[in-house]
């Protein structure tokens, strides 16, 4: 019961968190969807902040790993391939009716001082993201993996913030861009990228 208490809590927040934001959502709008009573909410999470690095925990399991890795890995073979992928799926993203925009960037703008606990938590989700991108740019034999990753990231967070916008080709255009990136980007072995091979 203890567990099943902790699981409903987390789901409404993440259900809340996603959808409104951190700020938005207060305490009581969390116990009332979760149906969990005030002093078993904090016998779980001591305070709103507690709650919020949990949901985002959470985020990065479902969002980041069952989501964009896993269909990037599924919808390409190869590395180039794959890193184009994320912006197909993007795109399919963009389009939902229920399309909420990144999580992390979203708590990283609503917390702006950079000590602040949830800021630094967002950035390192935010991080752990180009790791992903790094090792498919290792994969891709990209001789500066590291940097590639960075600007590979800024197409990604652009195109979000853009679909936020209203522009709903925002990862079409992205993967354009992205096309142009992996035609100059440097190789370890010194053969230019081809964007031909990414599909």
């Amino acid at each position: 019961m203890k567990e099943d208490a902790r699981e409903r809590l987390l789901t409404a927040a993440y259900e809340l968190f996603s959808r409104h934001g951190v700020q938005a959502v207060g305490i009581d709008a969390i116990i009332e969807r979760s149906g969990v009573a005030r002093q078993t909410m904090y016998r779980h999470f001591a305070s709103k902040q507690d709650l919020v690095l949990a949901f985002m925990e959470r985020r990065e399991q479902v969002w980041t790993l069952d989501w964009l890795a896993a269909e990037v890995r599924r919808r390409a073979r190869s590395p180039r391939g794959r890193l184009l992928a994320v912006f197909d799926v993007f795109d399919e993203w963009f389009r939902a009716p229920g399309f909420e925009g990144c999580s992390f960037i979203n708590v990283m703008l609503e917390h702006p001082d950079a000590d602040h606990p949830l800021h630094r938590a967002a950035t390192e989700h935010l991080a752990r993201i180009r790791e992903l991108l790094i090792e498919l740019a290792v994969a891709a034999d990209i001789a500066d993996p590291e940097p590639f990753a960075r600007q590979w990231h800024i197409l990604m967070k652009g195109s979000i913030v853009a679909a936020g916008e209203g522009d709903r080709d925002a990862a079409q255009r992205a993967r354009q861009m992205g096309e142009l990136l992996l035609d100059a980007a440097p190789t370890r072995s010194g053969r230019r990228a081809d964007s031909a091979l990414a599909a």
